[in-house]
């Protein structure tokens, strides 16, 4: 058959939004999509290990290549598999469109959805949007695996320590952790980091090793090594679910990082399903690997894409997630994001969940021709609330993340002058090898998961003894001046959890597998580096105030008054800042090694924040003239009369 063919897509297309196990008021029904299979069998099993089936059932043939059986009873907590036979051939799979599993995942299991809600689940809500969308991104067992953090011991590395709300450094009850600390450091969104069921942990023995999870095997379950018990396929859906109403209800909306672009492995439920049909293959015959990781699913064919969406929303309505972050999202096709997007919009409000992602891929890709693909290119002609992270404006501040002693702006790096500028706007209308039409299309950043941290590059750049664990108050400036100019930019403000307080990972580019003792969260490293918190902590409360900065119109650049750099390595800016108390801002970002000295226009100007404090903006004393000092940043505001 030719899966790129209309008549394929016309013939099978199947949306009826009931594929995999779904119980009814006295059975069970089955459907599993496989349109080129010629016999497909249900095997049912008491466990989710390596028991022998309790019962082997033939599935009968409909329309559009739907296979269907209906048990006469309800069948929660058994586990089941499907053999499958296509061109002679029977493999063993569990169902891809399951939505609980056993231990690592192998089988699937029938479960009784509403049973997993915890109490208070129905009336579960999000926390209303702030001025500003301040987006924090958390791995699940960094977070809370350090024993400073003062977690419950069998909680560390689990889902249940999101639920623990006031959690203090070794228990001392005097300095904040978890959920405590991010509630004072005032970020809105948590991104977690995957949390569906991936291939690279034994749920087994999940202290053996360690990995970000981008490697999806489950796509419609959550991980089970993050639960108390890995073994039982109901229990890690409560818990995650758990996870997001505590978060709710501290304050805190919630993103999920999805991988719709690979799977972990080319043997998985989907190839099994329908052999050849989920993944992009060259002329030749050979695997696409776009995404350097072996396989690149084809979202461009009709129900490939349908299982993209229908994924998504799931994860929406019955996780209640509030946002969606797209790995290498250059690999998905712009109609496809389109989709998702109206049907977020038409089901929950216009933006009212976050979409964006990663507008590249790790290489080429053999889509089907025609097929555009979501990545930077034509951005400005695309919905404007799917947002991409913003590169250019990564690299401009602290450096090339390709080259270690790539320097950037804040960091000795010169002719970095303009992109500051364009940055300024969040690229809008932007410039060579960046261009948006709204801030809302754009996550402003400077570090994230990937590469090495702000911390890390900075010591690169500027500490020849590279002490990742001390820091200078070279480096110190200079993460300060970094979190002062990309805070002070137009766009969706993303950050690394632990940016704020110099993580480090010992100037290792990539940890995805490295020891969870290098990828920890360090609660102690974040009241050591307290003044650097409270610095970032002063901006982002700073940031909800000025209008100026958080506009996501398409007519935000028109803020921007003036721009220009008057002298190498310093950039100063005049902001139109009307809806707030401050008409007019002024921003100098001096990354030279001299003072800068700025009388701005019309009278009394209030230093809401400088390289010292970001909390001037409390202080009402005013003054005309105002010198930045080497490697800082000024913020000034104009009070309204």
């Amino acid at each position: 058959m030719d899966f790129n063919s209309n008549q394929f897509a016309r013939r099978f297309h199947y949306d009826g939004g009931d594929l995999g196990a779904r119980l009814t008021d006295t059975g069970t029904q089955f459907r599993l999509w496989a349109p080129t299979a010629r016999r497909v069998q249900l095997r049912l099993y008491p466990d989710g290990g390596t028991s022998a089936p309790l019962d082997c059932v033939e599935l009968q043939p409909g329309p559009r290549g739907v296979w269907y059986y209906a048990a006469p009873r309800r069948l929660t907590g058994i586990y089941y598999d499907f053999a499958v036979t296509v061109d002679g051939v029977t493999r063993a799979t569990a169902d891809p469109y399951a939505r609980a599993c056993g231990c690592n995942g192998s089988r699937s299991m029938v479960v009784d959805l509403p049973a997993t809600d915890p109490e208070g689940w129905q009336q579960d809500k999000a926390p209303a949007r702030q001025a500003e969308d301040i987006i924090y991104e958390v791995h699940v067992r960094e977070f809370s695996w350090d024993e400073s953090g003062g977690f419950p011991q069998a909680y560390r590395g689990k889902y249940k320590a999101f639920t623990c709300a006031d959690t203090t450094l070794h228990g001392d009850g005097r300095h904040p952790t978890g959920l405590g600390y991010l509630r004072r450091l005032g970020v809105n969104y948590i991104q977690l980091m995957p949390v569906y069921d991936y291939g690279s942990v034994d749920e087994a023995a999940p202290d053996a090793s360690f990995n970000w999870g981008y490697d999806p095997v489950n796509y419609n379950v959550p991980e089970g090594s993050y639960s108390l018990d890995p073994a039982d396929g109901a229990r890690r859906i409560r818990e995650l679910k758990e996870l997001v109403q505590s978060l709710h209800r501290q304050g805190f909306r919630v993103i999920m990082d999805v991988v719709y672009n690979h799977t972990y492995h080319r043997d998985s439920w989907l190839e099994r399903t329908v052999p050849g049909y989920y993944y992009r293959h060259r002329p030749d015959g050979s695997w696409s690997e776009g995404s350097g990781c072996g396989n690149d699913l084809a979202s461009e064919r009709s129900m490939c894409g349908q299982y993209i969406l229908d994924s998504v929303l799931y994860w929406a309505g019955e996780y209640h997630m509030d946002g969606f972050r797209f790995d290498l999202m250059g690999l998905l096709d712009t109609s496809l994001m389109q989709r998702i997007r109206d049907a977020l919009d038409a089901r929950y409000g216009r933006g009212e969940k976050l979409v964006f992602g990663e507008p590249w891929a790790a290489g080429p890709t053999a889509c089907k021709r025609g097929t555009r693909l979501a990545g930077k290119r034509d951005l400005p002609a695309r919905d404007a609330e799917i947002g991409v992270f913003c590169d250019a404006l990564r690299d401009a501040v602290k450096g090339s993340v390709q080259h270690s002693q790539s320097a950037g702006f804040v960091n000795g790096g010169r002719g970095k002058e303009q992109k500051i500028l364009h940055s300024l706007t969040a690229w809008c209308p932007g410039g060579r090898g960046f261009r948006a039409a709204a801030p809302s299309q754009v996550i402003t950043y400077v570090s994230c998961h990937d590469d090495c941290t702000l911390w890390d590059k900075l010591v690169a750049t500027l500490d020849p003894c590279l002490r990742y664990d001390e820091g200078t108050p070279r480096v110190l400036r200079a993460n300060r001046l970094a979190a002062a100019v990309y805070m002070t930019c137009q766009g969706r403000l993303f950050l690394l959890s632990g940016e704020e307080f110099g993580r480090t990972k010992q100037g290792r580019r990539d940890t995805h597998d490295a020891p969870i003792e290098l990828n920890r969260l360090d609660w102690q490293r974040a009241w050591a580096h307290r003044d650097l918190v409270d610095y970032y902590r002063g901006l982002m409360a700073l940031r909800k105030q000025l209008p100026a900065l958080c506009d996501k119109s398409a007519g935000a650049a028109r803020r921007l008054l003036r721009a220009e750099s008057p002298a190498p390595r310093i950039v100063t800016a005049l902001l139109d800042n009307t809806g707030c108390r401050w008409g007019r801002l002024y921003l100098v970002y001096n990354a030279s090694g001299r003072a800068y000295s700025c009388t701005p226009d019309g009278g009394d100007w209030q230093c809401l924040a400088d390289g010292e404090s970001s909390f001037g903006w409390q202080r009402p004393a005013t003054a005309r003239t105002f010198t930045a000092a080497p490697g800082t940043a000024l913020i000034l505001g104009k009070p309204c009369p």
